[in-house]
């Protein structure tokens, strides 16, 4: 680094950055910097290659660790920072100089902070960022410094939400953003309260909290727009007369990098970056009764900008419109993206606005199609990326007009499903077929008690309006009994069989024991919903009745069952009438005949007969300690998709070398 191109072979022997890692006294107005910061070099775009860079760091790392508390340099660097973003947000266009410096400033400065917070403590790091050198004339004191690494998150929130971003001012912008996220992550390498740390306190109460609703509005912008880093101009002169290489630099490098480039990196890397960042600055500081999160407020109470309802008096933050319909808009079209869906899932649960404005849309399939596709590969997808898509289809599913309007849309041609191929299927089919798969894939694989509890809490909440249920619909749901009873009946057989005299008997009954008792629970489940598709819907499920015909001899067993009595009263009364007016037509029915049979009997059928129950409600609600699931979860997803290296040996707060992480 320095003035003309480097490389990451050459960064330790570099004689600019051996003056700055030295005890050497570097002031920030020094001309020193000016030479430093000219420099040229190609920036890492995944974290293979920075992982390779911090490594070549490390010798240069250990010196300035050494030297820092006499030199103060990184504090005088962090001053420079500041005074060359000053320049920027007071010019009226961004100047290439200021920015190119700005933007070398903070790529030293975070990749400084990105080894520091891996290694020490979150105070040690800010000792190191705001440590000015020891004052050399009387009368001169370093209390200045106290506050810097406050005005380094001010100017870094200041420079995304003020600094116009065009074609030189994206790399900044993407830097901002990542140095952002960098300096909240010491939560991720400490155990301890998350709300005590002092970026965080910065963050939520300081001077940088003012900027909080046009911040979060930015970022969603930012996410929306999907912009893509600017491209070189192929003929050597480049905009504003840059260097090629100063373009590298204020590009990221990431365009014109041929094919193996365009595999590591995103389409919109600003667009990764401000996502991440948004779930960042929403999932911190929720539980603190003396820490209102500014960030998060403004996420859940953002309002549709064609909407011309006023923010309530009564809310309790300042809200900001946005077009949902392109927000909405691109969410369907990302969630393929772990960090979309949990993005998604935030403005569905806590922003009624939203999912208003989501349950009035008239293409829901949208919506709900790469939800399902998610589900349906699942092995491909992190626990948790399932996990949430289906709380987001058990949160719309609490909605009636939602669970009657899916059996309205048509689908065809739905390409990813390949279990079998089918004509004339609803979208409210094809999601009744997708979460029982889902479903069995869990009782197979991960036996998450939860996953399947909201798989059945969504089918139970949209049952009483299934309506024209294609065939082998039906044909699954009574399969998905039909499993769950065999494997009920297998286990109790095997309770039966257990070695009591064996040293682990007491180990096996209690596992069997609690495997039954789950199956029980699910199975109990599985009865409620058809009980409550054929009390509602009796008229428009001349398939199901079908196949329950067929299957009838697997209830027979549960009618006499204390446990499922009541809720397989109303099918035995429905399959022994029309089972009696099948025994009045000809000898051997055909198929045509059954299903005569059942279309005129369940319109005679007696309607008090069946016994009422209450219809069939489940509501989602977060558990008591939302952050200890949520937290980790955030982290993960930077971990994985904001394209830097995290040491894994470093990390505490999840387990890097589990599959979600």
């Amino acid at each position: 680094m320095g003035a003309g191109n480097s490389s990451i072979s050459g960064l330790t022997s570099n004689e600019y950055l051996q003056r700055f890692v030295s005890p050497e006294v570097i002031t920030s107005n020094d001309p020193f910097w000016n030479q430093l910061l000219s420099f040229t070099f190609s920036i890492p775009n995944s974290s293979s290659d920075y992982r390779l860079l911090e490594e070549s760091l490390t010798p240069l790392y250990q010196e300035l660790i050494k030297n820092h508390v006499v030199s103060g340099n990184v504090s005088s660097l962090v001053q420079v920072f500041l005074s060359r973003a000053t320049e920027l947000k007071a010019s009226t266009q961004c100047d290439n100089v200021f920015t190119w410096q700005a933007y070398n400033a903070l790529f030293i400065i975070r990749c400084v902070c990105k080894l520091l917070i891996q290694h020490i403590s979150e105070s040690d790091v800010i000792e190191v960022l705001q440590k000015a050198p020891e004052p050399k004339e009387e009368g001169v004191s370093s209390a200045d410094n106290s506050l810097l690494v406050e005005e380094l998150v001010t100017g870094l929130v200041e420079i995304i939400v003020d600094v116009p971003l065009v074609d030189l001012t994206y790399a900044l912008h993407h830097e901002a953003t990542t140095t952002l996220i960098v300096l909240t992550s010491a939560l991720v390498f400490a155990s301890g309260d998350v709300c005590h740390l002092a970026v965080f306190k910065m963050l939520m109460t300081g001077r940088a909290s003012i900027h909080a609703c046009l911040l979060v509005k930015t970022l969603l912008k930012r996410f929306m727009a999907q912009d893509k880093p600017p491209a070189k101009n192929e003929g050597g002169s480049v905009v504003l007369g840059l260097a090629s290489g100063l373009w590298n630099v204020l590009t990221l490098g990431l365009v014109g990098g041929g094919e193996e480039t365009t595999k590591k990196t995103p389409e919109s890397p600003l667009a990764t970056q401000s996502v991440l960042l948004l779930l960042v600055l929403a999932n911190h500081c929720t539980a603190e009764r003396n820490m209102r999160n500014p960030y998060r407020q403004a996420l859940l109470h953002a309002q549709n900008f064609h909407d011309p309802a006023e923010s309530t008096p009564t809310q309790a933050v300042a809200t900001f419109k946005l077009e949902f319909a392109t927000l909405y808009k691109t969410l369907y079209t990302h969630l393929h993206d772990d960090q979309t869906t949990l993005l998604l899932y935030l403005l569905l649960h806590k922003n009624d606005d939203f999912r208003t404005y989501v349950l009035s849309r008239t293409d829901m399939e949208n919506l709900i199609l790469p939800i399902l596709n998610t589900l349906y590969h699942a092995p491909d997808s992190t626990s948790h990326h399932i996990y949430m898509s289906l709380i987001i289809l058990l949160i719309l599913s609490e909605d009636d007009s939602f669970n009657k309007t899916i059996h309205d849309i048509p689908l065809h041609n739905v390409t990813w499903y390949n279990e079998r191929l089918i004509s004339d299927i609803s979208l409210g089919g094809l999601l009744i077929l997708v979460v029982i798969r889902t479903i069995t894939y869990n009782m197979t694989k991960m036996r998450d008690k939860y996953l399947h509890t909201n798989c059945l809490a969504a089918l139970a909440n949209m049952s009483s309006q299934f309506r024209s249920l294609h065939p082998y619909v039906a044909q699954r749901l009574v399969s998905l009994f039909e499993t769950l009873a065999k494997r009920h009946a297998r286990l109790c057989e095997s309770l039966r069989h257990i070695d009591y005299t064996h040293d682990e008997s007491d180990n096996d009954i209690s596992d069997a024991l609690s495997d039954i008792s789950v199956l029980e629970e699910v199975l109990r489940m599985v009865l409620e919903i058809l009980n409550s598709v054929l009390t509602h819907q009796l008229s428009h499920n001349h398939n199901l009745v079908y196949t329950l015909l067929y299957k009838r001899h697997l209830f027979e067993p549960f009618s006499t069952h204390p446990n499922y009595q009541d809720v397989t009263q109303n099918i035995d009364v429905i399959l022994s009438y029309l089972m009696g007016r099948l025994e009045t037509t000809k000898r051997d029915p055909g198929v045509q005949d059954v299903q005569e049979v059942i279309q005129q009997g369940v319109l005679h059928l007696p309607k008090d007969r069946l016994k009422k129950f209450p219809e069939l409600k489940f509501k989602y609600v977060e558990e008591n300690e939302p952050e200890e699931f949520f937290i980790p979860y955030v982290w993960t997803l930077v971990y994985q998709g904001s394209g830097l290296y995290w040491n894994p040996d470093c990390i505490c707060i999840f387990d890097p070398s589990q599959p979600d992480a």
